[in-house]
């Protein structure tokens, strides 16, 4: 699988506050950001896998809806995440 527990942990660790902060809206974009770009290289390689670009699209729409939330809290842990991130060009 591409995604086990240990690849998990590391993404928590890495934009969350510890490796079992799970909740923390930065840790939740960083995991949505990692699954949206595996997907994107599954569409582009499987251009008629239709139910795999519906679950892509509904991700970004989870992923920018959870952006929305922290631009609206708070515009410089926005801008921090956007740039961590690298989302924005």
């Amino acid at each position: 699988m591409y995604l086990d527990s240990a690849k998990k942990q590391e993404i928590f660790g890495k934009y969350g506050k510890s490796n079992s902060d799970t909740g923390s809206v930065e840790s939740q974009v960083a995991l949505f950001s990692y699954r949206i770009a595996h997907l994107t290289e599954h569409v582009k390689a499987n251009r008629k896998d239709h139910t795999t670009e519906r679950a892509l699209v509904k991700m970004v729409g989870k992923r920018r809806a959870l952006l929305n939330y922290v631009k609206h809290r708070d515009i410089e842990r926005y801008r921090a995440l956007i740039k961590a991130l690298g989302l924005r060009k």
